[in-house]
């Protein structure tokens, strides 16, 4: 499997590109459409095809890149349905699976950040979009955002994982590349050492985060998924 990470520096936000080297199918998670000839360069050197892009929400700080690279690259996005956008192409639910030549990806949904998360397993890897992060987690205080169903979505679909499960996140504001599941569960500064579900509640409801920066723009525009009469 190939397997490449990068990186948008003006919102901190990964994009994940997997492809199999047999068929020489890829996906883009979560990609940026700021970032868009960055994703055509790697396609084109590795002679890799664009099936599929898969957003893990509808992003507040960022412009997606799914309806850009699918009228490049004829490739189809996909989000899960409780999205309520009507650009998608497949729109999945939880347990959904994905293949792309011996590449599948198993959609989990974790909602609580925003009401529509999914997180995505790919091998021994899962793809967390801003459910989990490191060392911390989304917030949950708008795009219908829930503190006790962070919680829970966690607890059952993440940390229920093997302990060596990597987990490769949304987004990083300190140069972290990724964790693991086990490292989490311990050390995560908002979930670990079994913090109570009341707790968690309690401390995601006080966090007084400021409104994001980028949400009026972004917002709009991945309700179109990108679309660029959006931008």
């Amino acid at each position: 499997m190939f397997f490449k990470q990068f990186f948008e520096k003006e919102s901190s936000t990964y994009t994940y590109m997997l492809g199999c080297e047999e068929t020489r199918g890829a996906v883009l998670i979560d990609p940026v459409a700021s970032d868009i000839e960055i994703y055509a360069k790697e396609l084109e050197q590795h002679q890799f095809t664009l099936i599929y892009t898969l957003d893990t929400h509808v992003h507040a700080d960022h412009i997606t890149a799914a309806d850009l690279l699918r009228e490049r690259f004829h490739c189809k996005s996909v989000l899960h349905r409780n999205s309520e956008v009507s650009c998608g192409d497949i729109l999945i639910t939880h347990g959904c699976m994905l293949k792309v030549g011996n590449l599948s990806i198993e959609a989990r949904y974790t909602p609580g950040h925003t009401n529509a998360c999914t997180s995505y397993l790919v091998e021994n890897m899962i793809f967390t979009g801003d459910a989990l992060l490191i060392d911390g987690c989304g917030r949950t205080d708008f795009q219908q955002g829930s503190a006790g169903t962070l919680y829970d979505s966690i607890h059952r679909q993440l940390f229920s994982l093997p302990d060596d499960t990597i987990v490769y996140p949304g987004h990083d504001y300190k140069g972290r590349l990724s964790s693991t599941i086990g490292n989490e569960r311990l050390n995560n500064s908002r979930l670990g050492q079994n913090r109570s579900r009341e707790d968690f509640i309690k401390l995601m409801n006080n966090l007084n985060l400021p409104y994001p920066k980028q949400i009026d723009k972004a917002l709009p525009a991945n309700q179109a998924c990108g679309s660029i009469s959006q931008l």
